[in-house]
């Protein structure tokens, strides 16, 4: 998909557009803050999408607002005729509280942009800008994608049943389908202005995972008497795990976390009932079936060996994210050309948590990247975790945001990267 760039060209476009970037910083910023001060948690975003369309007032982009979210489709048509390249940012933030202690931190009880959703909406705007300021050179069209309900709602799949990559024909009649999509995810685990990425699974399938383990109560002086599915869910637990590592393949894996065991009433008393919930990840469509399967076995299994009954429940969510190789090779070229090899780097596995624009790239060609936001002078080995109350994002790394994915667009269209 990319050509072979000349150290000319990487010099040209580097400068350029990390320049016009730079210039966009503080536009960026503002709109950053505001959305941090004002986090909205799902797919309906009332607060964010008023300051999405206020910053995008004014740019020569044909806005379609989406009716079973608050997503919003911005699509900017160049002057020359070309194909559709669209750039995603999603806006939903996390129900959890913030404890940064930042001027700007949030000012809604236990809601906060702990994923960096903020940085990803202002950078997004920003490169609108950018490349609006390049509409009369500009051969095709950028469908700028701001995506609620990101964090477990499925906003992309609701944006996409919408009808979001229906775009119309040219003026002359052409069509101009799309034909690639990119999205940027900044982290806490990168120095600031890094870019990662790679070809193939990226990120995880999530599935929720719940069982309920019916016994027989009874007084906890006399277990005997009883079915006690306190220790007998804690069987089933302890088995994940060991199922998890002798049932698959290293090299194609599969996480099963329990994170909730809820049962009891009081302290002399053996409860009839136990339940669990969970997450299953897994990095291919194979294995996330095979867990499925297995889960319920081990589970079944354990329970009837003790006289009892459990009832397993798998509700699907995001499936794999794969990256299109061909097109996570272009974006990293293209990042190289900004930044420099030194801050691009090619992921050597997938990351364990889910996206939902992975519906998206089940439709088209394209890549998620990861940018660097670990706050200057802080080891990223040290730093606060994406959905940390205290995880801090480095704003500056924006002017990287901003310009791959100004420069993704540019370079699908077919921009030398020298103008």
């Amino acid at each position: 998909m990319a050509a072979t760039q000349s150290a000319h060209d990487r010099h040209g476009l580097g400068t350029e557009v990390i320049a016009h970037a730079t210039d966009q910083l503080e536009f960026a910023r503002s709109i950053r803050r505001d959305l941090h001060k004002w986090p909205e948690v799902g797919n309906d975003l009332p607060k964010t999408r008023e300051r999405v369309l206020e910053a995008l007032e004014g740019l020569p982009v044909n806005i379609t607002l989406h009716e079973t979210t608050s997503g919003i489709a911005a699509l900017l048509t160049g002057d020359k005729p070309g194909p559709t390249v669209m750039l995603r940012g999603d806006m939903d933030a996390l129900p959890m509280p913030e404890d940064t202690g930042l001027d700007y931190a949030s000012k809604v009880d236990n809601v906060m942009h702990a994923c960096g959703h903020d940085t990803h909406v202002a950078m997004l705007a920003g490169a609108a800008k950018m490349l609006a300021e390049r509409k009369s050179s500009l051969p095709g069209r950028v469908l700028f994608m701001f995506q609620p309900g990101e964090e477990g709602y499925g906003g992309a799949e609701f944006m996409l049943n919408e009808g979001l990559l229906d775009v119309p024909a040219l003026a002359n009649g052409e069509p101009s389908p799309v034909t690639a999509a990119y999205a940027l995810h900044i982290t806490s685990a990168l120095p600031a202005g890094f870019i990662a990425s790679k070809g193939g699974p990226v990120m995880a399938s999530s599935d929720d995972l719940t069982f309920t383990l019916t016994g027989k109560g009874g007084h906890a002086s006399e277990p005997f008497r009883t079915l006690d599915p306190v220790p007998v869910a804690c069987e089933i637990v302890q088995a994940l795990q060991t199922m998890v590592t002798r049932k698959f393949d290293i090299f194609d894996p599969t996480v099963v976390t329990v994170t909730r065991l809820i049962a009891g009433t009081a302290s002399n008393v053996i409860p009839e009932t136990v339940t669990a919930h969970g997450t299953i990840r897994a990095i291919s469509a194979k294995t996330r079936s095979k867990v499925h399967d297995e889960i319920r076995k081990v589970a079944e299994g354990i329970a009837a060996a003790h006289d009892m009954k459990v009832d397993v429940t798998i509700e699907l969510g995001y499936p794999v994210t794969v990256n299109d190789a061909p097109s996570a090779d272009f974006a990293l070229d293209v990042s190289e050309a900004l930044v420099g090899n030194q801050q691009v780097g090619r992921m050597p596995n997938p990351v364990m948590g889910a996206e939902d624009f992975s519906y998206v790239l089940e439709r088209l060609p394209g890549a998620m990247l990861f940018l660097g936001g670990t706050p200057h002078g802080v080891d990223p080995r040290n730093a606060a975790p994406n959905h940390s109350n205290r995880v801090v994002f480095e704003e500056d790394a924006m002017v990287t945001g901003m310009a791959v994915y100004s420069s993704l667009a540019l370079r699908t269209l077919g921009v030398p990267l020298n103008t």
